[in-house]
């Protein structure tokens, strides 16, 4: 999906919107997503030098994407019983910090221009930053706002398969404006976010910075997230 967005700098900038879907004749379908952009500045780095370089966002965008196409690949080789729906925004992190509604023009732009005609899902969940070491999941609350059983089924679902220690049964402090946000608000589609969050209030010392990059992966986060979203999906109808 193509199109060109405004930033809040009041750039013009091209959008692509990634879209793919499985069992497309299903009626019953689940929505997944994750941002493949990348923030293009590291403004909260502490080198003031390296401040007006984009970041690698290793977990900021390629983390969810990760996780993603491992989904991917499970969903090819195992249909389950519902249609899945992947897309991966664009121009989530392009944003102002002061400026309302400046970031997730992607998912903006799809919530208002669905890829299909009067397009909806049971349900969706978003990715982001779900990767480093110390990943911690807390319930966000625009996520238990609109979907508070989704919330509930991932969460319950995460302590099944032992994944608690990322998973936090707390409720983050602050309401997060991610993707879910605009999916949830225009495109009147139940989403919530899987987001790392610390207790703290804050999303890691890493977070828009060039320390974002390969070395803070982990395997087992990732592990965590996807065979957690993996086991909703496979679940369902069950």
């Amino acid at each position: 999906q193509t199109a060109q967005v405004t930033a809040h700098t009041n750039e013009k900038l091209p959008m692509y919107n990634i879209i793919a879907s499985f069992d497309s004749a299903k009626k019953d379908r689940v929505l997944l997503a994750a941002h493949w952009d990348t923030r293009p500045n590291a403004d909260q780095d502490t080198d003031k030098s390296k401040q007006n370089d984009p970041i690698d966002g290793a977990n900021d965008g390629g983390s969810g994407v990760g996780v993603l196409l491992e989904i991917a690949q499970h969903l090819h080789d195992k249909s389950p019983t519902v249609g899945v729906d992947i897309i991966l925004f664009d121009v989530e992190d392009y944003g102002g910090y002061k400026a309302e509604d400046s970031f997730c023009l992607g998912s903006q732009y799809w919530s208002k221009n669905k890829h299909l005609p009067n397009y909806t899902a049971k349900y969706g969940i978003l990715l982001d930053m779900v990767g480093a070491a110390d990943a911690i999941f807390l319930k966000e609350p625009i996520s238990l706002r609109y979907a508070p059983s989704v919330v509930d089924n991932v969460w319950r679902t995460a302590k099944k398969l032992g994944y608690d220690t990322y998973f936090k049964n707390q409720t983050s402090y602050n309401p997060i404006t991610d993707d879910h946000k605009y999916v949830n608000e225009i495109a009147k589609i139940p989403m919530i976010d899987i987001i790392h969050y610390t207790p703290q209030g804050n999303f890691g010392d890493f977070w828009h910075t060039h320390s974002d990059n390969i070395t803070i992966i982990d395997q087992g986060a990732l592990k965590a997230v996807g065979q957690t979203v993996l086991q909703v999906i496979y679940n369902e109808g069950n």
